[in-house]
Parts: C-alpha cells; structure tokens; sequence
C-alpha cells in the first residue's frame, strides 16, 4: 500500500463529503437550527465547521485506508469499496444517529435525511477517489 496515495486520495473524498454536507443545508433548511434551539443552543459557529471540516476530511482518510486495506482481499473494487463504506457508515452515520433520535436530541425527518445523505456521500466520494488508485499502488 502506497501511504502518500492513500493520504491524497483520501483528502479527494474528504473534500467530496464536505462538498456534499455543504449541499445538504438547502434540502434541510432551518431544521438544525430549530433542534439546537430546542436545547438552547446556538447555530453551528464557524468553530464548529471548522470542527466538521476536519472530520470530513479524517474520514475520507479512513474510507480510503480500508479501501486500500480491503481491495487486496476482495480484488475487486466494488466490493471493498462497499465494505469500506458500511464499516464506517454502520457506527458512524447509521448507529450514532438513531441514538440521537432516542435520547430525543433529533428529530426523525431529519435523522433520516441525515443517515441516508451519510450512504450517499460515503458512497459516492469513495467512487470518485478510488478510480484514482492506479492497480499497482493498492496491491
């Protein structure tokens, strides 16, 4: 496994999630707003997009590092690709957010967007960064 490949393809699916979060706002609107405000809680500062910013970016990093990890195994990029994205998507997205929406922190509506715009991103961001792993640098 080429360490540097993965690190840069990795910021290429980081930046897609962050691109695809950044697309997510108008489809949800005020709806994050009016759950923090149910708390007492301000809007997302720009500290805290600073926060997820990095998170995305870390993310990527991991999808691509159990991409090139699992590829080897599968040999066949679709099936490590979706196994990369389930692995981070189940406890990540999918787990995480249903307890939000037991603890009554989220609302449903908006859970639900959230987790499948979290498969949706996984997914696609991994599409585009792992067509850039040439053959030789995963094996």
């Amino acid at each position: 496994m080429n360490v540097s490949s993965v690190i840069k393809r990795g910021l290429i699916a980081g930046l897609i999630i962050i691109i695809s979060a950044a697309t997510m706002v108008p489809v949800v609107g005020n709806e994050m707003d009016l759950a923090l405000a149910k708390f007492n809680l301000p809007p997302l500062s720009l500290n805290d997009m600073i926060y997820f910013f990095t998170v995305s970016l870390f993310i990527g990093m991991m999808l691509m590092w159990l991409y090139a990890t699992l590829f080897p195994i599968y040999n066949k990029r679709c099936k490590a690709l979706m196994a990369s994205v389930l692995i981070i998507w189940l406890p990540g997205y999918l787990l995480a957010n249903i307890a939000n929406v037991v603890y009554g922190f989220m609302p449903v509506k908006l859970t639900v967007i959230g987790i499948i715009w979290g498969f949706g991103e996984l997914l696609i961001s991994g599409m585009i960064a792992s067509r850039l792993f040439p053959e030789n640098t995963i094996k």
